[in-house]
This record gives C-alpha cells, structure tokens and sequence, in this order.
C-alpha cells in the first residue's frame, strides 16, 4: 500500500472490492451473548471476479457534480470480494476513497511531529497545518489508515467491547474540495454499498442545530428520521481548542438489535449501539469571545474505526475477538495454559488487555519509542508492565519455550509482528530490536515486582501495628495500595487478596481517588489536539515560504518579508532591539534534524558600501511550515519591512556544523558495523563545538568497541571519499536503502546524502564536500541516558583539534606537578591512590577505637526498662563521629550489655549532616520490634530517612538542629513500647 501511495493517480491501478462481498465466520467458538448478532442479514457475493468502476456515476445519480479533478481520474478496479479480513477492510476503505479522487498517504509515526501532543491520537493531526491554513494543501483531498494511540481510557480496555489503547483509524479528508453533501453521501454509500451494512440496521446522528446535515441524511440519502437523533455540543461538535477550526459531525452507528425498536433508544447504548464513522465537518472558526465565523475553506475530517468495522462485517461479540486482535490473545492463551472460550469473565479481560497492549507496545517501540520513566518512554513502560503483572494473574511463567526464567513479552510480540505487515511493513526489519527491547524490560520489572512483594509485607505489617497499638480495624491505606499498583506495578486485586489473608482491609475509596488524579492527568496530556492559532498567525497568511539557498551559496541579497519583536509584527525595529526576521530568500540553515541554526550578519548598506544597518544573527528556527525566522539583535541603525538586506553566514560556524554533521553519519554507520544493524538513533544535536548522538542499545559501549569506532571513521576520513547529495522520491530513497533521521519529516521528495561505500541517509542537513575536511574524529563520553538508550558526545574538524591542544595542555601541567614523565603518570598516580587509600583505612581504624573508647565510658548510662524481662535502653549522642565510627561504636555497646539490648546513636559528622544508627539484640527483634523501621522514622525528624536489617540498621539527615529532640523521641519510643511489649 505504501508504494500505492507513491505513484500518480494517472499511473496507478487501484484495487476496489464488489459492494456485496459474504461475511466470513467468527475467528473462534464463543458462546458469549454480549451484543448479540443473530440479526446480521448474511451479505450476498457477487458472482463476478471484479466489475468496472466509473467515479462519477455514484455522483450522477444522486445529482452531486463530482470537482473536476475527480473527473479526470476515472479508473478501472478489480476486486476480490470473498473476505472481510480486517486487513481487506483497510484495503477497501482506501480503494474506495482513492477511486474518487483521493491521494492514499501512508500512516504518519506515532511519534507526532507536533509539540502540542505526546503521542498520534488522531487521524487528522498530520493534516493539522493544512487545516490551520499554515501550510498550502498539496493534494484537494487524501485518504489515510492511520496508527493512533490513546491510554486515557486504559482501564477500559478488556472492560468494555471497544475500548482500545492502539488501534487503526481510517479517514478520508477533504482539504477545501467537497462538503458536507459528498462526504455524507460516499459515506452511506462505503457502508451500505461497499460493505453491505444493511440500511435498516444504520443510525445517524447530527448536531443539534445542524439542519443542513439532517436534511442530506432524511432527504438525500433517505434514512428514517426517527434513525437520525439530533444531539448536543458534547456529542457531535468538535473543536480544535478554545479558538480555532470547528464545526459540526455527524456520527454512524450499527445497531445490533433492531428488535428493540425507535422508542427510547439510546446511541450511548454499548450493549446494542456502537458507532463506527465519525463525520467532522469543519466549517467555523471559533474566536475569542466565543462567536462563530465561516471559514474561508471549510474541512473534511472523517475517521472509521477499523476495529469497530471488523467486529459488526466478522459477526463477533467484540473488538477483541476479531482477526486483528485474536491471534494475539490465542497466543497469551496458549502460553496461560487456558481455553478463552471457556474461560470466565475475568480471565478473558486479562487476556484482551494483553492482546491490545501488546499491539501498542510494538508499534510503539517500532517507531523509536523506548521505556523509560518520561513522556512516551512512560507511556510504553507502564504497558508493557501491564502485560506483565497481567501475565502473572493468568499464570503464565517462563517463556513458554522450556525456560521458565524467560521473558514471554517477546513470544507473544512475534505474532504481533506477524499481523503487521498490511500495517507498516517496517515492524518486520525492526522486530529483532523490539523483541530485545520487551525482553530487557519485562525481566527488570519481574525484580520490580518482587521488591513490590516485600514492600506489600512491610506495609501489611504497619497496618498491623498500628491498628494494635490504637485499637483499631488494620487497613491498608488507600495511597499506598496505589504506590504499588503505579510505581511497583503490583496488581491491585492481589494486593486485596494478600492483604484479606492477613486480616487487612483496603481503603479502596482513598485507591480510587489516586486513580482518578492520574487519570485525568493522562487524559489531559495525551487526548487533546490543539490547533488553535498562534500569536502571529496573521503575518504568516502574508509570508511565502523561505527559499533556502544554502547549500550552494553564504550569502546572497534578499527582501525583509516582515520583522517581529516579542512575538508581535513591527515595520522598523531600532538598534540595541531583539528582532526576528522574515526574508524572501536566505543562506541560513535553520534548525533542524539536529543540525543547529547558523549564525552570522544582515547588512542594509547606503552607499560606499558602508552598513548603515546591521543585525547579528544567533539562531535561525523554522516556523509555521517552511517559512526560517532570523533571530537576532540590531546592532547599528534601522531595519524596516521591504528593505533589501545583504544577508551573510558566519563561515567558520558553518564548517563546524558541516562537518559535526558528517561525523554525525559516520558514527551511526560504524555503530552498525561494530555493534550490530540493529541499532537505531534516538535522538542527536549537531553543534558547533560537538556532535552528540543517541542509539538504542542495551548495554555501555567496551572501551574496544569505542576504539574500532573511532578507528573506523578515522579510516573514512583519511580515504578522502567525495560526499554524493541529490534530490529523488522517498520510494526510491527507501528502496535504496537510505536510513532517515531522527525527528526529520519527509515529503514525497527527499534529499539523500551519501557517503559512497559508508553511509546513506535522508537528510536536510548541511555536510562537508570531502571526508578529509573532517581531519580527525575523537569521542569524548559514552554512557546512559535511559532505558535502552546510549549516548555518545565526540568532537571533529577543528573541535577535535581544540580539545587535543587542551587534553595536551592539562597533561603537561599534571607532569609538571607530579615531576614525572608522561607515560609515567598513571603510575605514579596508582601509587598515589593506595598510599591514601591505607592512610584513610589507618585513619578509619583510629577514628574507630576512639569511638569504641568513647562508648566504654557511657555503657553504664544505659536504662533499665523492667516487665517479664530486664531491657537495656541506651540511647545518646556522639557529636562528630562518622558514620562507620559510629557502628563500631553501637556494635560495641550491644555486645557489652548484652541480650535483651537496644542502642540508638547520633552524630553530626559535617555541616549539615546527621547519622544515626540502631542496634537492637535478638531479645528485642523477638519483640516485634525492627531496627530498619525504628530508625528511619526517628530519621525523618532530621530531614532525612534510612533504614537496613531488624537487627542493624543506619540513616541519615541533613538537620543537625533536631539531632537532640530525634533521640529523646528515640529513647521515649523504645522504653515505651518494650514496656508495652512486655506487659
């Protein structure tokens, strides 16, 4: 499909399926009721291979002119119209759409290339610029099978019929070309015609003031209008933001059971209503007070729910338990050990959820996104943990291949893989490192999840206590049920099953709070699309795109299109002001794909060549689409909108970046070489002074591996290579094999740079004209800086020199110092390491029996606390001794006064700093009393916390000021509760 895409409609043969094709049978035996589907009218096949399709005869016959375009590129179809596959279904929708005129696009990433969202939720955001009028439309009208994922609504999924974390939007969109009257009536005719949805079986709703649609449906298309309901702002008018593109939709829904009539019926009714084709007809633009003008070029923005389709044409009782989701779940059933159609409510949701995070989680590792404790990477860990907590309520251990310390994420993700080829044919190339990625990730959380285990004791055990120390019913606080749910991953319903066979309630109310605080969160982060205008949006409508010429020339003449200062427009800026500024034309690279914007001047010049004008430039950023803001400070006279300015790159700058920037290409080349093809970037910074470039790996670089990398690139300038630049389609460039950068959009042209025999990227970026001119490569650092991903800082061209020259200097200053030679220093500098080391150990050693000699002269201090048994108490403070002194001293005390003993003791060792420790005899563990426990509550008290075994245990804080009040609480504490203890 996505080479479909690709070609010219006069050269394309698209593919549109029969309007009657026969239902296929459900995936599976199920004997579940829910939304039952004995009603559905069997669908007729056609007794023809294919037919021929003329575009303009749907349209003749309802008398709706089809745009001329549309007209020019009727087309002949073949089909085949024997499946409904949930695959076919994406294959229809699209033909069907590209047949009238549409242009196929492929899916846009996951990874938005928008700001105002975290992750794609929407078909229609890659169109975002188009709608905003930002960004001229390339094509009247597209249509798209889009990736999109949302998780405000995760504790759905497996819940309800059609909740779904990832899940496939088709859409046809109408930039400025048809309206309302054709989008409503291809609609009626995809659902009815193409895909045989009986028409007595369709609802429609419209807004409630919408009576141009509600006609189109009643007299147009002839639905029955007691099938049409009129519903409010909150159902079916969509808005981008506070301001911004809006309009009425118009929403179709499949009723599974028409046996229940007209009267009453409720569109919001899941167990007989779903809703499968959502219409959004953009037509206003709302402005600030609220009011509504027309737009200019109104808007189609439609989605079709693939999965929804799939369940209401393959007659099954849910999303879940078609041929897009339930090969995944027989996977996890399998690996469980259990039969899904016979299993109970309970098991099944665990067994969806599964089948529908693991979808997300592949696509969303696929398109770059690695776990991680921020943004996406969060998004993609808390799924994965999902999966794996979920995993262990089915009982599933091992990976199902005979190690039963295995992963089994990576076993269900190959059936995941397998199904995606119709999706995004590039999964496929990048499962080995996703089948890494969840197999790293799900072991570690495997320890996470045991360390929630012993946290779950400790806290069952507080409960415990303290509801017998008060008299109380033990319950386990809602917040801390939810600190293992979220952070440890423990799963909520064996938290409440441990906690009931200890006795312990659970204070769910407080549970459901912190849930509800993070669901909002989630929902506030991850489910708007914003396309309200920014400040500044009329100066745009004014401004052509820039033509960038810097690629060939770094300086050139060109007219000022408009200045801006603090974001608003001006006609003159005076000197000593910050501008930013809008040419025609520019030799300035703007930021982008990593690359730094250039710096350097704009003259405007009154004779003799004399600046009467000048403005330093110290960053250049695209905005808007294509359009380069010029950011910088005027230093001498005026500058004014119209003037012709001289505009001029800072050369040295920009041979730094070009060559930062090839260095850059080469790195990634050897990465692959050295560590394996596998790897990909995650991110880079192409600087002036470094190059810094991140990759998914799992493990730090060895220092042999950073050596045949540098020894490599080395090699590569030294071969004086003549770099290759050029122009083509992004098919070619693909098939190629050329890599794409990260957090570069491509257009259907894109620019290849290649390195012959090395390298070959697509790439905006500027680059040398010959690897010699890179003159030497050297990394700096290698480490982590997430999960999964790796980072390498090095220096090339002239930054290599530098840091050479200055690596040189520090040596021969550290040789002068150490009066030796230079393959001499690490040496000497290892014999100066263990001369400290055995000074700090006798220092250490001294320090310790002086604390010992102090702790013999306070023994006897120690208090008496009588009950069935005689307890030692003692508890003081030791001023300045450090910490390990401090246990030598405690160690020593409880051997001298002997079982039953307990000694607390404090010290301030530095400016704010505290230590305590806590030594507790088997008489008083016997107690029910911890020394891990004790001592860090009396640590918070002094600003800080600790904690360590039942029988030892140390701290620490940073308030020396309440070390005195800490351990008179200590000593009234522990006297108290061993009398209690004994009583």
């Amino acid at each position: 499909m996505e080479g479909l895409a690709l070609l010219p409609f006069a050269q394309s043969q698209f593919l549109l399926p029969l309007p009657k094709v026969a239902a296929i049978p459900s995936p599976h035996n199920s004997n579940t009721n829910d939304n039952n589907t004995n009603g559905f009218l069997s669908l007729r096949p056609h007794r023809r291979r294919g037919f021929r399709f003329r575009a303009s005869l749907f349209s003749k016959a309802h008398g709706v002119p089809l745009p001329q375009h549309h007209q020019q590129q009727q087309q002949q179809v073949t089909v085949n119209p024997n499946s409904v596959s949930g695959d076919s279904i994406r294959q229809r929708f699209l033909h069907f759409y590209a047949s009238r005129g549409h242009k196929l696009l492929p899916s846009a990433s996951l990874v938005p290339d928008d700001p105002t969202v975290l992750l794609t939720i929407a078909g229609m955001l890659q169109f975002k610029p188009i709608f905003l009028g930002k960004v001229p439309r390339q094509v009247p009208c597209a249509a798209t099978a889009q990736r999109c994922i949302r998780t405000n609504d995760i504790n759905n999924v497996g819940l309800t019929a059609r909740h779904h974390t990832f899940f496939e939007m088709l859409g046809n969109f109408s930039f400025g070309d048809y309206f309302k009257k054709q989008a409503i009536l291809w609609a009626w005719e995809l659902s009815t015609s193409e895909f045989g949805l009986p028409p007595d079986r369709l609802w429609v709703s419209v807004y409630k003031d919408d009576d141009e649609a509600f006609q189109l449906w009643s007299n147009e298309v002839g639905v029955p209008v007691e099938r049409i309901k009129r519903l409010g702002e909150e159902d079916n008018f969509w808005t981008s933001g506070v301001t911004g593109p809006c309009g009425p939709c118009s929403e179709i829904y499949y009723d599974f059971h028409p046996e229940r009539g007209y009267v009453d019926a409720d569109l919001n009714d899941d167990t007989r209503f779903i809703e499968f084709y959502n219409l959004v007809f953009m037509q206003y633009n709302k402005k600030d007070d609220g009011s509504l003008e027309p737009l200019k070029q109104k808007n189609i923005d439609t989605g079709l729910g693939l999965e929804r389709l799939a369940r209401i044409l393959q007659q099954v009782p849910n999303n879940y338990e078609t041929d897009l989701i339930f090969p995944i779940i027989e996977k996890a059933s399998k690996l469980a050990n259990v039969s899904y159609g016979f299993a109970d409510d309970q098991t099944k949701r665990n067994l969806k959820i599964i089948g529908d995070h693991m979808r997300a989680i592949v696509f969303l590792i696929s398109d770059g996104v690695v776990p991680s404790n921020v943004g996406r990477g969060y998004v993609v860990r808390r799924l994965i943990r999902r999966v794996v907590r979920t995993g262990r309520l089915l009982g599933i251990k091992g990976d199902g291949r005979g190690d039963l310390e295995g992963a089994f994420s990576p076993i269900i993700a190959e059936k995941v893989v397998e199904l995606s080829t119709q999706i995004d044919a590039d999964v496929k190339n990048k499962a080995p490192r996703i089948f890494e990625e969840l197999k790293r990730e799900e072991l570690r959380f495997v320890h996470t999840l045991e360390r929630g285990e012993k946290l779950l004791e400790e806290k069952l055990s507080d409960a415990l206590s303290n509801a017998e120390r008060n008299g109380t019913v033990p319950c386990l606080a809602g917040e801390d049920v939810f600190l293992l749910y979220d952070t440890y991953g423990y799963p909520m319903e064996i938290t409440k099953e441990v906690a009931e066979e200890r006795g312990v309630s659970i204070d769910m109310d407080g549970f459901d709070i912190e849930m509800e605080k993070q669901r909002r969160q989630s929902q506030a982060a991850h489910n708007t699309v914003r396309l309200a205008i920014e400040n500044g949006g009329n100066v745009a409508e004014n401004v052509r795109d820039t033509e960038f010429i810097g690629y060939d020339r770094l300086h050139c003449k060109a007219m000022i299109e408009s200045l801006m200062v603090n974001g608003n427009p001006a006609v003159q800026v005076s000197e000593g002001s910050n501008v930013e500024v809008l040419l025609n034309k520019t030799p300035f690279y703007a930021e982008s794909g990593g690359q730094i914007g250039d710096h350097g001047f704009l003259y405007i010049s009154e004779g003799d060549n004399q600046p009467k004008a000048v403005v330093e430039i110290i960053d250049v950023q695209k905005s808007l689409g294509n359009i380069f803001v010029h950011k910088g400070t005027v230093q001498k006279g005026v500058v004014e909108v119209g003037k012709e300015v001289e505009a001029a790159v800072d050369l040295k700058l920009r041979q730094r970046a070009k060559v930062h920037h090839t260095a850059t290409h080469l790195l990634q080349a050897a990465l692959k070489k050295v560590i394996g093809q596998e790897t990909s970037q995650a991110g880079s910074l192409v600087a002036f002074d470094r190059l810094r470039f991140d990759f998914n790996f799992h493990r730090p670089l060895r220092d042999s591996e950073l050596a045949e990398i540098e020894l490599l690139i080395n090699g590569w300038i030294e071969d004086a290579t003549l770099l290759q630049s050029k122009v083509m389609p992004l098919a070619d460039a693909k098939s190629a094999g050329a890599i794409a950068m990260f957090g570069e959009k491509y257009g259907e042209e894109v620019r290849v740079v290649e390195v012959p025999g090395v390298s070959m990227e697509l790439c905006g970026g500027t680059h040398v004209n010959n690897t010699s001119e890179i003159r030497g490569f050297k990394i700096i650092s290698e480490q982590g800086i997430a999960s999964g991903i790796r980072r390498i800082e090095a220096v090339a061209g002239e930054a290599f020199i530098e840091y050479i020259n200055a690596r040189d200097f520090y040596l021969k200053q550290l040789c002068s110092t150490l009066k030796v030679k230079p393959e001499e220093v690490t040496t000497r500098i290892e014999n100066l390491l263990e001369e400290l080391r055995v000074v700090r150990n006798e220092n250490s050693a001294v320090r310790a029996k002086a604390a010992i000699y102090k702790a013999s002269g306070i023994a006897s201090k120690a208090l008496l606390v009588w009950n069935s048994k005689q307890y030692r108490v003692l508890v003081e403070s030791f001023d300045d001794v450090d910490a390990e002194s401090l246990k030598s001293a405690a160690e020593y005390l409880l051997e001298t006064l002997t079982d039953p003993a307990a000694v607390i003791l404090g010290s301030c060792p530095g400016e704010g700093k505290v230590s305590l420790v806590a030594a507790f005899s088997p008489g008083v563990v016997d107690q029910g009393i911890q020394a891990g426990k004790f001592i860090g509550q009396i640590a918070k008290l002094c600003g800080g916390g600790g904690g360590g075994r039942p029988n030892f245990a140390q701290a620490g804080g940073r308030k020396p000021e309440n070390l005195s009040s800490a351990l008179d609480k200590a000593r009234s504490e522990l006297m108290a509760t061993l009398s209690e203890k004994g009583s």
